[in-house]
């Protein structure tokens, strides 16, 4: 029995609803289009951009044309959806449009708050103090845009960690956010309806996954209906942190390195073993859609783009072939030469080769032919979410 990813009209965590899903025309790399703002770096920054630019879905989830008439309020209210992970700390503050929502400001940085957890089971006070330090920035923007309303969810490690719930309390005392930690479920369903538009048409189920720094969730999708619907789906506890520390340093020779990617595979596969005995087999197209760092910063590098730009990634097909090569190629390199990559750098360069053997795993399971690439996830299925209960709830006044 499948279960609809419609959107959930979560406000503080409570409520469901229905919406009508949109379909983008694919871009390949050679036809990439502008669809909106480049992705934020550590420093907070502000964009006027249009998410799903070319959907006419609505945030109630019914299609209209640029031309329909729209209540005032849903163009002035603003709308904010925050996701701290285990590695990054993220904000949209939105405004409905016709074709979706308006982006108004944003805010992105690494914080990389599960950082030495696996080895410890709690959250070191550095990364906590990032986190706050960064959560304080997303609470300045809050109030200076004049949230109306707004989502706030935690994700793998203040799952895992045993000093989950006093961090938790320290980020409401401190900064008045007040963190939902999500099951993992949840986390795949918002990341779903934040991204299922971009899918290409096509035959079959779909595999859309999230390679985040603390986990892993892939969801198996059918898209015959006006919405998706999951046929299965998994989380497993390896993200692009939790699995580079879990191998030890075994030296930047090449041997060592394979070894190490190797092992990383290994760990992996393995969790993906109950999942993927039960996949559909010679079913469909294989489609495959990545929303995470892993993705987006492999799909630059293959773009060979000197500086990060989202407009050229959101909503990206290209060859999976492509994605093995490369992942291969930065396994093969010690950190200095990862980082040579002007969109990896010295940030992302210890983590990225464990998202290559993540994301190998995945076509292992999964043998698509094409990977899409979105730049969009959890927080733009918050803000759906929240723009469609709102709607709602002002229409039953």
């Amino acid at each position: 029995m499948g279960e609809e990813f419609a959107p959930s009209s979560q406000l503080n965590g409570r409520g469901k609803s229905a919406a009508k899903k949109g379909r983008k025309k694919s871009k390949t790399a050679s036809t990439a289009e502008t669809q909106s703002a480049p992705r934020k770096g550590n420093d907070a920054r502000s964009e006027k951009a249009t998410a799903n630019p070319q959907s006419n879905t609505s945030p109630s989830g019914t299609s209209q044309s640029s031309g329909d008439a729209r209540p005032a309020w849903l163009g002035r209210t603003a709308y904010a959806a925050l996701d701290l992970g285990t590695n990054n700390c993220r904000l949209l503050i939105a405004r409905a449009a016709n074709d979706g929502f308006t982006v108004v400001d944003a805010f992105s940085r690494v914080v990389r708050l599960g950082e030495g957890l696996n080895s410890t089971g709690k959250m070191s006070e550095a990364a906590m103090d990032r986190a706050i330090e960064a959560l304080s920035v997303c609470a300045d923007k809050l109030k200076r845009r004049n949230v109306v309303l707004a989502r706030s969810v935690a994700t793998e490690a203040c799952r895992q960690a045993l000093n989950g719930v006093e961090f938790i309390e320290r980020v409401k005392r401190e900064t008045g956010i007040v963190l939902d930690v999500i099951s993992p479920k949840e986390e795949a369903r918002l990341a779903v309806m934040g991204c299922h538009a971009l899918l290409e048409e096509g035959e079959g189920p779909a595999m859309i996954f999230d390679i985040g720094g603390g986990s892993t969730e892939l969801v198996l999708v059918s898209t015959d209906g006006l919405v998706p619907e999951i046929l299965d789906w998994a989380s497993v506890p390896w993200g692009v942190v939790s699995l580079t520390e879990s191998e030890a340093h075994r030296g930047d020779d090449e041997q060592s390195l394979q070894e190490t990617y190797a092992a990383m595979r290994a760990k992996v596969r393995e969790s993906f073993a109950d999942f993927a005995a039960r996949l559909p087999v010679g079913q469909g197209d294989h489609r495959l859609m990545g929303t995470s760092g892993t993705v987006t910063t492999l799909a630059s590098v293959y773009l060979n783009l000197p500086s990060y730009d989202r407009r050229q990634i959101d909503g990206l097909h290209l060859p999976t072939s492509a994605m093995r090569e490369i992942s291969q190629t930065l396994a093969s390199r010690p950190p200095k030469g990862r980082a040579e990559f002007p969109t990896i750098g010295h940030e992302r360069a210890d983590l990225v080769v464990a998202g290559c053997a993540i994301l190998e795993t995945i076509f292992d399971i999964w043998p698509g032919e094409r990977l899409g690439v979105a730049d969009r996830g959890i927080r733009e299925g918050i803000l759906r979410a929240l723009m469609a209960s709102d709607a709602r709830r002002r229409k039953r006044r």
